[in-house]
């Protein structure tokens, strides 16, 4: 009996959703410094069928003056990708690290280019290392799973 080959392709890429709010225009326009930048990323899996899954990776971003908002911006990007003949670790770690990597660029594209668009200058993400998070998030599990539950008596 001959093992199946590892299947991955990308179906589609596309554009989820998309969020901008500048709830302190005109005003953050004539701001003297820069405003401090956060961003987050979260990414979600979900099995569609037959080997086929949605990937989003979300990428909010939230630019402050002290305590005045400049800019909100959140992207959805998003690709089915057909994943098939893995083992649940590798279909795992593909899910977590493979796919957030591939959408990445095109969510640092749609940032870029709405900001601009908005009339501030560019925020280009860096580049994320999904590999060393999705490692890290591995740890821990294993160390909440070794850690005896809290209020537990041992006899």
């Amino acid at each position: 009996m001959s093992e199946q080959q590892m299947i991955f392709s990308i179906e589609r890429v596309y554009l989820k959703d998309l969020s901008l709010e500048i709830p302190n225009a005109p005003e953050v326009f004539t701001a003297p410094e820069s405003p401090n930048v956060d961003i987050r990323l979260h990414n979600e899996a979900r099995g569609l069928d037959d080997g086929r899954f949605e990937i989003v990776l979300t990428v909010t971003i939230t630019a402050k003056f002290q305590e005045k908002t400049a800019f909100l911006v959140e992207v959805a990007q998003a690709g089915v990708f057909q994943i098939r003949n893995l083992s649940a670790q590798d279909l795992d770690a593909v899910v977590n690290v493979t796919c957030p990597r591939t959408l990445l660029p095109y969510a640092r594209e749609t940032v870029s280019s709405v900001l601009s668009r908005a009339g501030f200058p560019p925020v280009l993400l860096p580049h994320v290392g999904f590999e060393t998070l999705y490692q890290q998030r591995m740890q821990e599990q294993q160390g909440q799973q070794q850690q005896p539950p809290t209020g537990a008596t041992q006899s």
